[in-house]
C-alpha cells in the first residue's frame, strides 16, 4: 500500500460543487507514485481541469483535501509550490514582450528564483521546447502551439520535482506532439513526477505509467497502467473457411473458450472470436489437428480504448 512518502499527489475525497448545485468533482481519491508519469485521462468537461486547480490552490474544494509532495494545500502551497512546475489551460504572457522577456518577468516575480541565473535558464528553457530561435519575437506573433511551447518553457525554468500539466499539446502539430512526449520521458528518468491531463488517447497511452479515468466529476479507475489494461481478458480471432466454422467453434469450446462470437466475414470465408482461454499457440495446434482450415489467428490485448468504453460507455478522441 503506497504511504505519503510514496506518493507526489494525494486526495481525500476531494469535491467540488458550484452554486449552481452543479458537482464538478465528486469525491475523488487520487494517487499519483513518485517517479511517475501519470496519464489523468478523460472527456472535456469531466473534472480534470477543476481537480488540477483544486490541487494547484487556484480554487478551493467545497470538501476533502489535497496534498502534494507531502504537503498539505493550500496551507503549504508556500513551501511547495516553488518546486511544482505548471501549465494550466492556456498560460498568459505578454503580448509586447517577446518570448525571453516573458520569462525573465516570470522568474522576476519568483523570491526563490536567483536573478544570477535567468538569462542561463530562460536561455535553456527555449531550447529545451524549440523555440531559442524565436526568442525575441514578440508574443503576440507567437502561433498557438509556439504560445503553448511557451508555457512549458515557462514550467521548466527551474528544476522542478512534480510537473502538473492540462492539455500539453493543444495546438501542437504532430512534431510538435512527439517532442512533448519525449520530453515527458526524459523529465520523468530524471526523476521528475509528471501529471499529464489529457482528453487524447495518444498522449496518455504512448507516454504514461499510470492512469487515473475520470468521467463526469467521478474517478472510475487508476492505477499502473499495465495492470488496469491487463486486468480484462485477451481475445483470440480465427479466421477459417465457411464449412469450417462450426468445426472451429466446437474446438475452442472444448478449451474452454464457450463465449464464440462471429465478428465478420472473408471472402468465402468466416472470422470468430472468443475470449483467450488458453496459449495461442495451443488454440492453433487444437485447431489444425482437428482438420480446420486455419487462415489466420490473431490475439488481440485489452487497448486503454477499450477500458475507458467499457468503464464510461462513452468515447473521447484518440487523435488530433
Amino acid at each position: 500500500m503506497l504511504t505519503d512518502v510514496d506518493l507526489a499527489v494525494r486526495t481525500s475525497g476531494l469535491t467540488k460543487r458550484f452554486r449552481s448545485g452543479q458537482v464538478a468533482v465528486d469525491g475523488i481519491a487520487l494517487e499519483v507514485p513518485r517517479g511517475s508519469v501519470y496519464g489523468f485521462l478523460g472527456p472535456n468537461g469531466s473534472g480534470k481541469t477543476t481537480t488540477i486547480r483544486m490541487l494547484l490552490g487556484l480554487v478551493r474544494p467545497t470538501d476533502g483535501a489535497a496534498w502534494l509532495l507531502g504537503e498539505p494545500m493550500p496551507g503549504g502551497g508556500g513551501r511547495v509550490l516553488p518546486r511544482v512546475g505548471v501549465l494550466v489551460e492556456g498560460p498568459a504572457f505578454q503580448p509586447y514582450l517577446s518570448g525571453a522577456a516573458n520569462l525573465a518577468r516570470l522568474d522576476a516575480v519568483d523570491a526563490t528564483a536567483d536573478p544570477r541565473t535567468t538569462r542561463r535558464r530562460t536561455g535553456e528553457a527555449l531550447e529545451r521546447v524549440g523555440l531559442a530561435a524565436a526568442a525575441r519575437k514578440p508574443y503576440r506573433q507567437y502561433s498557438l502551439g509556439m504560445k503553448q511551447r511557451l508555457g512549458l518553457a515557462a514550467a521548466l525554468l527551474r528544476p522542478r520535482d512534480l510537473l502538473v500539466l492540462d492539455e500539453p499539446t493543444n495546438g501542437l502539430d504532430p512534431q510538435g506532439t512527439r517532442e512533448v512526449r519525449h520530453l515527458v520521458r526524459e523529465l520523468a528518468d530524471a526523476g521528475t513526477t509528471v501529471l499529464v491531463s489529457s482528453h487524447l488517447l495518444t498522449e496518455i497511452e504512448q507516454v504514461c505509467s499510470h492512469i487515473g479515468i475520470m468521467s463526469r466529476g467521478r474517478l472510475l479507475a487508476q492505477g499502473e497502467r499495465s495492470a488496469l489494461t491487463d486486468a480484462r481478458p485477451a481475445r483470440v480471432v480465427v479466421t477459417t473457411t465457411a464449412g469450417d466454422a462450426e468445426r472451429a467453434v466446437a474446438v475452442l469450446a472444448g478449451l474452454g473458450m464457450t463465449d464464440v462470437t462471429r465478428d465478420g466475414a472473408v471472402a468465402g470465408g468466416a472470422v470468430l472470436e472468443a475470449a483467450l482461454g488458453a496459449p495461442p499457440e495451443a488454440v492453433a495446434a487444437a485447431l489444425v489437428g482437428a482438420g480446420v482450415a486455419l487462415a489466420g489467428l490473431e490475439v488481440r490485448r485489452p487497448s486503454l480504448e477499450q477500458l475507458f468504453v467499457t468503464l464510461t460507455g462513452e468515447g473521447f478522441d484518440v487523435a488530433r
